[in-house]
């Protein structure tokens, strides 16, 4: 998944709202991918296994129940069907076919954004996970989460916990660009505002306590659009 919360297909044949989806999400820190069509929109989602798919029900090529059905032989990714307004009938044979829930156009893009949290989370609770690493290293670099500790060499790099969790995060994604909406909300567990400055500084104050360290302070690259990355 990278520096996104979460990898959104959309399966759905208006042009204009894909765009409108495609727009509402990635600003949200969602890596979002599209299809007009039902076939080619499975053979994305079987290929690489998006954390949701939003999957209209009218499709040019096959209906999307078919399209579900067929998804559901293989996976069991949570889908939010778009259905036409009022259909009714369709989301009483959708839901049987493993839909996780349904949204009748035009609906409120708010709205499908709460829907979209609450199903990733409930999902998420769910999941295995394997237990994360007490102890990240690159090179001399030692993060150690018992304690918040992080030294290079041995030299104490004396971070604040927040930045503790920030350095951590670059490691444990090591050449993988995050994106701010996906660090605000991982780290600082808040919602991104470009107006907000306040990830920048605790980026910079990381470079100023590597550098002091010896660690070349270039390592913590700023991608300007897309975000941070550690090399």
């Amino acid at each position: 998944m990278g520096g996104y919360l979460a990898d959104v297909l959309v399966i759905e044949d208006d042009q204009v709202l894909s765009a409108q989806l495609r727009d509402l999400l990635r600003p949200q820190g969602y890596a979002v991918r599209s299809s007009l069509l039902g076939e080619s929109g499975l053979a994305m989602a079987l290929a690489n296994a998006p954390d949701l798919v939003l999957l209209d029900v009218m499709l040019p090529d096959i209906n999307g129940l078919s399209v579900l059905r067929r998804l559901r032989e293989q996976q069991q990714t949570p889908v939010i069907m778009l259905t036409a307004c009022g259909a009714e009938e369709e989301r009483i044979r959708g839901l049987p076919h493993g839909a996780d829930d349904y949204l009748s156009k035009p609906f409120n893009l708010t709205e499908l954004q709460l829907r979209i949290d609450a199903i990733l989370r409930r999902t998420r609770s769910m999941e295995h996970r394997v237990p994360s690493p007490s102890t990240l290293q690159v090179d001399s670099l030692v993060l150690e989460r018992c304690g918040l500790h992080a030294r290079a060499g041995s030299y104490d790099l004396a971070l604040t916990p927040l930045q503790f969790r920030l350095l951590w995060q670059f490691l444990l994604q090591r050449g993988e660009v995050l994106s701010k909406p996906y660090l605000y909300r991982v780290v600082l567990e808040r919602e991104y505002s470009g107006y907000d400055r306040s990830l920048d500084m605790h980026v910079s104050r990381i470079r100023r306590r590597l550098s002091e360290a010896g660690v070349a302070a270039d390592r913590l690259q700023t991608l300007h659009g897309r975000g941070y990355c550690f090399q």
